[in-house]
């Protein structure tokens, strides 16, 4: 049965009272708000609580909505909140430490790497492919409105949209509504020209607020893919005799501090294999690593995320010493991601601690 527009205006107000007071609601509390007389309210209350949308705790109590009630408010009636900027900024500025942790982390795991093993080392950790699970649209005034996207990974990103023109705030909500059903669960790559221009189409938009919106979501999934690079110890480079000669020197070290060619260039683990990859001379595709060695370990960064750590040195490098450090840094660090290493800084929470092993293990693995 459908209910009539006093009815879900009662029924609004009983669950946002008793939400409010934890109270039971009656009739004269109801009166003023809704407009019509005790007798009334008591006479739609008495068929919202029959129709099953409200209950009576005791027989002189007021009401409390049911399990139904609250089910068809949370469906239909609520009002849908939307974050304010300085809600949206708050949460960006919690995210943002933490992503600032992860680099720092990043940061201390390449220059452990690099004290271990003597060699120019890079350390990253990257995310799945990031897709948007719900937009919201704030609307501030006739020119301007803010978008915020909750990403899978749940990061919040916004953009406070200013417009040349004047805008309504039923044409927001279209375009809210719009992207929540055509744009939340894919990735940048399914993001296509057609959908734009269908959905371009969908909400009558001549003003190109569509295309404001789409290149505000390709944007942030672009830099959610991107996996920052931190490259340790590029001079000690320098040491190795292969490297003597300046030009061959000042190339491969132009390569290393370079994160995005580094992270394009270098080969990488895919994820049916685990453990090392070691490649080398021209198994490398860079030109610049023809003359040199990559060894490489990844580890279970959490959230998604797989992470890897590598050295780049001449061929003649010590491969089973760099294998065994870097094999022990990525178990230590898949340790600290799942918790069971507590981390605070990397020198005091990364405890690479070896397991027990009695002597005659020792002596077979040695002698392996």
């Amino acid at each position: 049965m459908e209910l009539s527009q006093r009815k879900k205006k009662i029924l609004t107000t009983v669950v946002e009272n008793y939400i409010a007071t934890a109270e039971p609601v009656g009739s004269k509390a109801l009166a003023e708000v809704i407009g019509c007389s005790s007798a009334t309210i008591r006479n739609e209350m008495a068929e919202l609580t029959t129709m099953g949308y409200l209950e009576q705790p005791h027989t002189s109590a007021g009401r409390v909505p049911s399990p139904a009630g609250y089910r068809l408010y949370v469906n239909e009636l609520m009002e849908r909140q939307k974050l304010s900027e300085a809600e949206v900024e708050a949460i960006n500025d919690k995210l943002a430490k933490k992503e600032e942790q992860l680099e720092q982390l990043m940061s201390e795991v390449g220059q452990l790497t690099s004290s271990m093993t003597q060699y120019p080392a890079y350390a990253l950790a990257m995310k799945p492919p990031a897709a948007v699970k719900r937009f919201d649209f704030i609307y501030v005034d006739a020119n301007t409105f803010i978008v915020v996207a909750l990403l899978t990974d749940n990061i919040v990103k916004n953009k406070l949209v200013h417009l040349p023109f004047s805008v309504h705030q039923e044409q927001i909500t279209t375009l809210s509504t719009l992207f929540n059903a055509n744009f939340t669960g894919l990735t940048e790559e399914e993001i296509t020209d057609s959908l734009i221009r269908s959905t371009e189409r969908a909400a009558g938009d001549t003003y190109g607020l569509v295309a404001v919106v789409a290149s505000f979501t390709l944007e942030i999934l672009a830099q959610e893919k991107a996996a920052p690079v931190r490259v340790a110890g590029a001079s000690q480079l320098l040491s190795q005799p292969e490297f003597r000669d300046p030009d061959k020197a000042h190339a491969l070290m132009n390569f290393i501090s370079d994160g995005d060619r580094l992270l394009s260039d270098l080969p990488k683990l895919t994820d049916e294999e685990t453990g090392l990859r070691v490649t080398i001379g021209p198994e490398n595709l860079a030109e610049e690593l023809k003359d040199s060695s990559v060894v490489m370990a990844s580890y279970d960064a959490g959230d998604g995320m797989r992470g890897y750590i590598g050295v780049v040195g001449p061929t003649r490098m010590d491969y089973s010493s760099v294998a065994a450090k870097l094999s022990y840094i990525a178990a230590g660090l898949s340790r600290l991601f799942a918790g069971t290493d507590a981390p605070e800084g990397l020198n005091n929470k990364l405890v690479l601690k070896e397991p027990a092993r009695n002597e005659s293990e020792g002596r077979e693995s040695h002698e392996q």
